[in-house]
């Protein structure tokens, strides 16, 4: 999966590499909080991030209130990485949009466990979003069947929606407020006309 860690601690920002790196995630590092709120406000950014609270330029608690408060970037997992360890901490990070909650010093397999926590609900949100779109076309393809007139294969009277059969016109004037004027088309003028037809071709 592709991850996105944002630690202005240079070996600290390393041994982050290291660790998701062994467990095959593709892994993006940025130093400070500038770098990583451009990244994630981008198109295709990444979709889980290990955010530092303390950093130059933005923290991370700053970070998330700016991804909650911005729909179009969309679900991103976010997991806040610091050596606070108050409950009011931890509060604030949620309150500000953080999923998830990882001490410093940090133990590998937390990380990693965390991590795959965070991976699994994206996978779950991406499922959704696909099956939501599935039926948003599914709902129009339903809206444009049920646009389909019926209408008498001999007659051409139309169905309307109380079952009640209309002559073609008399239903386009009621729905759309069309005018007919009437007239002949030259083959149905030769058929049941077909002595003035020859006049007009004469």
């Amino acid at each position: 999966m592709r991850l996105l860690i944002a630690e202005d601690d240079p070996i600290s920002r390393r041994l982050l590499e290291l660790q998701l790196e062994r467990a095959s995630h593709e892994v993006l590092s940025v130093k400070d909080g500038g770098a990583a709120w451009e990244l994630l406000k981008s198109g295709g950014g990444p979709k889980l991030a290990v955010l530092d609270w303390m950093m130059p330029v933005m923290d991370g608690v700053e970070i998330c209130r700016r991804v909650r408060a911005t729909p179009e970037i969309g679900y991103v997992y976010l997991i806040l990485l610091t050596a606070k360890t108050r409950a009011e901490d931890r509060a604030e990070g949620f309150r500000a949009g953080a999923d998830d909650y990882l001490n410093k010093p940090f133990e590998a397999q937390e990380l990693r466990a965390r991590v795959a926590v965070g991976q699994r609900i994206i996978e779950l949100q991406c499922a959704l979003e696909a099956r939501v779109t599935e039926l948003r076309e599914a709902a129009s393809h339903v809206h444009q069947l049920q646009e389909l007139l019926p209408i008498c294969m001999h007659c051409k009277r139309i169905r309307d929606d109380e079952s009640t059969w209309q002559r073609l016109e008399v239903y386009v004037e009621e729905h759309w407020g069309a005018t007919f004027t009437h007239s002949l088309c030259s083959a149905c003028l030769a058929v049941h006309y077909p002595t003035l037809a020859r006049e007009r071709e004469g």
